[in-house]
């Protein structure tokens, strides 16, 4: 079983696809959606964990992209400025899939990206604002 957390970006004109669904029946994926903004007749966005075997995942991405979805791994939305972090650990406190945690003995705070949900939880938590995310905020507008 392969798994991964994606970034969907949505033109205009696909908002109204069964997207989802046809990731179920012709590919034989699972997903489970963690954030969505998609209003009809507008572009929209998503997050989901997709998984199924690696041949089908691989197809479903092609699917995706074929008819015009940008697809990211989330990895590339959510980033971590090294320069500004003090490793004080307030945002390991608040992750929910453990993408942020404490190395030890080390005390060093590890990222890792392919845990991260994009739930953001960890911005406000940050004192030094280490925490970025890349997300096209204006994607409605």
């Amino acid at each position: 079983m392969y798994k991964k957390m994606l970034s969907l970006r949505f033109p205009k004109r696909i908002v109204d696809e069964p997207v989802a669904v046809n990731l179920v029946k012709k590919f034989d994926l699972s997903f489970n959606i963690l954030k969505a903004v998609i209003y009809p007749r507008k572009e929209g966005f998503m997050v989901l964990e997709l998984s199924g075997h690696r041949k089908n995942f691989q197809r479903g991405v092609r699917y995706l992209k074929s008819i015009g979805i940008v697809v990211e791994s989330i990895g590339q939305d959510i980033k971590r400025d090294e320069k500004k972090c003090f490793q004080c650990g307030a945002c390991t406190a608040v992750c929910p899939t453990g993408a942020l945690r404490i190395r030890r003995p080390e005390m060093e705070v590890v990222f890792d990206k392919e845990r991260c949900s994009a739930c953001e939880w960890c911005v406000p938590a940050c004192p030094a604002r280490a925490m970025e995310v890349n997300f096209n905020k204006n994607i409605l507008d």
